[in-house]
């Protein structure tokens, strides 16, 4: 084996466990149960294994593609992703009021709740009345820096 082989390349299918957190401390995700459990967050729903993907394919977002390239199986490395790496800047234009008949909707849906529109898109309900529903089209980590704690489990070519 090359010293190459366990350095994680262009194309590379890598496994790696992180935990994810906002510039407040907060954490908002992690692969780790334990660390789901110890934050509040965990989801007996959720199946707590590593993330895998191809590097340096767009798979995940570009500050994680562009950080895990040169780093070595085991390694572990503290990323902070700004926005535009990230999930971009939020948008206001993608908040948009919506009439509840578009949405195929009797009931008005409750402010804070994630619906599914008729396109298939979830978003989040800013707002609703008996008539429409502004809702946030934004994806939920829009805008937002993130600290991701990294550490590649493995690195197959």
């Amino acid at each position: 084996m090359t010293e190459d082989s366990h350095t994680a390349k262009k194309g590379d299918y890598l496994l790696i466990d992180y935990t994810g957190r906002f510039e407040d401390g907060t954490l908002f995700d992690t692969t780790l149960k334990e660390k789901a459990i110890e934050s509040g967050i965990y989801d007996k729903e959720k199946k707590y294994t590593p993330l895998f993907f191809r590097a340096d394919t767009g798979q995940v977002v570009k500050g994680i593609d562009r950080e895990v390239l040169g780093m070595k199986e085991g390694e572990e490395k503290i990323l902070k992703i700004l926005p535009e790496d990230a999930y971009g800047e939020y948008k206001k234009y993608l908040v948009q009021d919506i009439p509840l008949s578009r949405l195929e909707l009797q009931v008005p849906p409750k402010t804070g709740e994630i619906i599914i529109t008729p396109g298939g898109r979830e978003v989040k309900v800013l707002r609703s009345t008996e008539t429409s529903a502004t809702l946030d089209f934004n994806h939920e980590l829009a805008g937002k820096t993130l600290i991701l704690e990294i550490k590649i489990v493995s690195i197959t070519s």
